[in-house]
């Protein structure tokens, strides 16, 4: 402090002193640290990213005052003296103030959007998740649920770091994940709901049928979406026994190892006992027959086949090895007791039709139908 300046502060608390201490200092101590208390609000709430500009001069504004604040701290005024400082600093404190106001109300908007947001989606991956564990689509899938999931949880952590603006983000990237998956499952299980296509596996099973009554001997259809296996004697039903497909069964097979479930109309080649297969018993089906090597040729010369890829074999009708097998490679597996009975009931040469679904109203087609719905709401 300068020698003028102490010596004006000793004369003016002096007289103070003298007129029952009417004297307060140059800023009132409250103002600076409600300022101050501004600032760590405004820092918390992400005024810098939400509203950079308003933040910046608010900034610049405190820096300028409380350097004048820091030098005017030992100054004292007359109660009726104007003080252009503590009114720069009350300006400031309101302007602040309505900027925490106006952000807080922000904030709340933008909590409620990111937690509404992220409910839905929550619900609809969860809709979709038991969907396609009911049709054994995730083989379909690939990795997108995986990545579609965390992006949920990301949107999660957001929410509890309050950063409502990237979970809103990561709820619409999630979202256009989730949308891409269900154009996965339209475009690679559609056909399920195909009315042509459905006619068609229809006009199969009858044939299937009808060639049983007509010949009086036994026949089988497998529908692979009901997951169920018919065996009909002389046209008549006898049993119909659950089955489980290929790991990727629920596709229509083009290729060895892609783990699906070929469709079309077979014929039992041999039937292997106890030490003629790895299984419990199996019936081994004619695949690849001459229309299955024609779609694949086909396929191969239009590319979507890899030139690399064989068509495959060894499709069979079978039980289980052990515990441990609780998947098939691409062939129809029965329970042991339900295919000892069957094994029983047919023949070298029986007829084995292999649809995709027999009724419009099918297990994937109803599954698609339902996310379809429910991207509607979304």
């Amino acid at each position: 402090m300068t020698l003028g300046r102490m010596t004006r502060a000793i004369v003016t608390w002096s007289i103070c002193a003298m007129i029952l201490a009417g004297c307060v200092q140059a800023v009132p101590p409250d103002l600076v640290a409600a300022i101050d208390a501004i600032d760590h609000d405004l820092i918390a709430m992400r005024a810098p990213e939400a509203a950079p500009e308003e933040y910046g001069h608010f900034v610049r504004q405190w820096i300028s005052l409380k350097t004048r604040v820091q030098s005017d701290d030992d100054l004292i005024r007359w109660p009726w003296e104007t003080n252009d400082l503590e009114d720069a600093l009350r300006r400031l404190h309101d302007e602040g103030g309505s900027t925490v106001a106006r952000l807080n109300d922000r904030q709340v908007s933008q909590r409620h959007t990111a937690e509404a947001k992220l409910a839905r989606l929550e619900a609809r991956l969860q809709v979709i998740a038991s969907q396609v564990e009911s049709i054994d689509g995730r083989i379909v899938l690939g990795e997108t649920p995986v990545q579609t999931d965390l992006l949920i949880k990301q949107a999660r952590s957001f929410i509890e770091q309050k950063d409502y603006e990237r979970s809103i983000q990561a709820s619409e990237k999630a979202n256009h994940a989730l949308l891409a998956l269900t154009t996965v499952l339209t475009r690679e299980l559609g056909r399920y709901a195909d009315d042509k296509r459905i006619a068609h596996w229809q006009t199969m099973a009858k044939q299937t049928v009808d060639w049983s009554r007509a010949h009086q001997s036994a026949a089988i259809v497998v529908s692979k979406a009901e997951r169920m296996l018919t065996l009909y004697k002389n046209g008549r039903k006898v049993l119909s026994y659950p089955v489980r497909l290929g790991f990727n069964g629920i596709r229509e097979k083009q290729f060895q190892g892609d783990g699906a479930t070929p469709e079309g109309r077979y014929r039992v080649t041999a039937k292997r006992g106890q030490g003629k297969t790895q299984y419990y018993r199996a019936l081994a089906l004619d695949y690849p027959n001459a229309e299955d090597q024609r779609r694949f040729t086909l396929a191969k010369k239009s590319g979507r086949i890899a030139s690399v890829n064989s068509i495959g074999g060894q499709i069979e009708i079978h039980g289980v090895e052990n515990e441990l097998m609780a998947q098939t490679l691409g062939c129809i597996m029965l329970d042991n007791p339900h295919m000892a009975t069957l094994f029983e009931r047919v023949t070298p040469g029986t007829p084995v039709t292999i649809v995709g679904a027999l009724t419009g109203q099918n297990s994937v087609a109803l599954a698609l139908a339902q996310l379809g719905n429910r991207e509607e709401e979304t």
